[in-house]
């Protein structure tokens, strides 16, 4: 489309002004023949003085209809997922689950990852520099972008059952603890009484000083300190509650969402930017954040670590990458999501029906409690550096990395990313490290792992972020396949109203009819002003050679 240049960052009222004049300039170069409501308009330019694509006045007649061509949405090729990118311990699984679902791999793994991340928490850490005191957290934070056939919901369940188990027994030791101390309550409760009937005795008999020393036996006990319910998992909170979770949890959650479109789109909106600000420091895992209200007073979280995953359908992913590429939230969150994967869907579904592997599974379940166990254990953070060889790995990986990040040639989204991905992929090569033993130094085999992880994600964040480019033809196919459901003569307000997902705002609609008009499928007519003025109805018209089509 020729927009003028720096059209998307102007703001509404310059878009509107530069709509009037180039209406203004319509009305006053428009044909003689035109029909008061019929206006011809700029080549180039839209009939609401909009910047478009060239327009063909309509006849009316079939024959003077363009043959559609087809719009086609094509996405960047990914990596597909190779079971080499695991270790053994986790491998298994992940493709015993995958194989009996008939989901992408891809999805159990990143589930699996984020999971053990939480799983070690801030306990554990890495520093990938030899001499530099820069520490890295190693929590995550991925998404599952895939329709909704794609089995995103139970592949992460799958991945996340042996975090969940381990909460399950957390809980129940906690239960089991909270009905003794209750029994210890009434028991001092019980012995207090009787003190006291002593005590009344003592102070009958003349004796001061024995029943004071026997109310004080009674009143010894005091209030217990009430120990909360450990978490490692949260789903639906606010961020005055995550606070306070993380508090009583200081080695860091998991926050499990089931669509985070939801969640990331709550965000965007203005009366959340202070939650907003709370879930960027989160994706460090090392800050600190404090946050006061009126009815919690001040609330301080000395480790705000959180790691995150969840789903999203592609066409609501697109919306929050358009944002991020046009600069209207362009503060990174998006390009925290790391672990972000897109995979094509199973070329093949094949019924599967037999046992899980009761092997591949405590073997996964094992790896879990293992890293849960070493992390539960240490009071102050156990930090890891690289081995020699690794060290060597990782100085021309990110080398090689950054260069690439600071030339100039990326878009600026892809730059952030590249930027944040260090933290990733070192947390990764520290887990790996973890599940194969945790002996000395992360050995050359982790890192080369990770690294292969590096190479694979950066085929789907270039998946990812070509969203926001390919929205319009999502959106004009969409559009098509519903067309039945729009009048006969319809307007862009007529599909904002519809609020289909992937073109509920004005800008995205705008561009899915230029690309139907542009590739024959409507055109657009443009009704006269009213004599009270204002600005005259762009509407739009099918091409009668698609009437037959379904």
């Amino acid at each position: 489309m020729n927009y003028p240049p720096g059209y998307h960052m102007w703001s509404r009222d310059k878009q509107d002004a530069y709509y009037a004049m180039r209406i203004e300039e319509d009305r006053q170069r428009a044909a003689p023949a035109a029909t008061p409501l019929s206006v011809v308009p700029l080549p180039g330019v839209r009939a609401d003085g909009r910047p478009s694509l060239p327009y063909a006045p309509a006849t009316g007649s079939a024959p003077s209809w363009p043959e559609p061509k087809p719009i086609e949405a094509t996405l960047p090729a990914v990596a597909p997922f190779d079971p080499e990118l695991l270790p053994p311990v986790l491998r298994d699984y992940v493709f015993d689950v995958a194989e009996r679902q008939q989901s992408p791999a891809d999805f159990v793994a990143v589930a699996a990852l984020c999971g053990l991340s939480a799983v070690v928490g801030n306990k554990v850490r890495i520093r990938p520099k030899q001499h530099d005191d820069w520490e890295i957290v190693p929590n995550l934070w991925g998404a599952l972008i895939g329709a909704p056939s794609m089995m995103k919901t139970p592949a992460a369940k799958s991945a996340l059952c042996s975090i969940y188990a381990i909460e399950a027994g957390l809980r129940k030791e906690w239960e089991s603890a909270q009905r003794e101390a209750d029994m210890e309550d009434t028991l001092s409760s019980l012995d207090a009484k009787e003190a006291k009937k002593r005590a009344e005795k003592a102070l009958k008999a003349g004796d001061r000083d024995e029943a004071k020393r026997l109310l004080n036996e009674a009143s010894g006990g005091g209030d217990r300190n009430e120990v909360p319910c450990p978490r490692l998992v949260v789903n639906d909170a606010t961020v005055e509650k995550l606070g306070e979770l993380l508090n009583e949890n200081p080695r860091g959650l998991l926050l499990v969402r089931d669509e985070l479109p939801g969640f990331l789109a709550k965000l965007e909106s203005e009366e959340f930017q202070s939650d907003r600000a709370f879930y960027l420091e989160a994706f460090n895992g090392d800050g600190q954040f404090t946050y006061d209200r009126i009815g919690r007073g001040t609330v301080h979280i000395e480790n705000a670590t959180l790691s995150i995953i969840g789903g999203v359908q592609p066409s609501r992913i697109a919306p929050l990458v358009r944002g991020a590429m046009s600069g209207r939230s362009d503060d990174g969150l998006i390009q925290r999501l790391q672990l972000s994967v897109w995979p094509d869907p199973v070329s093949e579904w094949k019924y599967t029906d037999r046992r899980p592997s009761a092997e591949a599974r405590e073997k996964y379940e094992e790896a879990f409690r293992r890293l849960h166990d070493f992390s539960s254990k240490i009071e102050e953070p156990a930090v890891f550096g690289f081995s020699a060889v690794a060290q060597d790995m990782f100085k021309t990986w990110m080398t090689e990395i950054q260069t690439e990040a600071r030339s100039g040639k990326l878009p600026t989204v892809m730059e952030s990313h590249l930027l944040k991905m260090p933290k990733t992929i070192c947390s990764i090569a520290l887990i790996f490290h973890l599940l194969d033993g945790g002996e000395g130094p992360v050995t050359a085999e982790a890192a080369a792992r990770a690294f292969d992880w590096a190479d694979y994600l950066r085929t789907h964040a270039n998946r990812l972020y070509s969203a926001g480019s390919t929205m319009a033809e999502s959106g004009a196919k969409l559009i098509l396949e519903r067309r039945a459901q729009l009048p006969e003569k319809f307007t862009a307000r007529d599909i904002q109203r519809k609020a289909w997902a992937g073109i509920a705002d004005r800008d995205a609609v705008a561009d899915a009819i230029d690309m139907l008009v542009s590739h024959g499928y409507c055109r657009e007519e443009l009704s006269a002003a009213s004599p009270a003025g204002g600005r005259p109805t762009v509407s739009y018209i099918w091409n009668p050679r698609i009437k037959s089509e379904g």
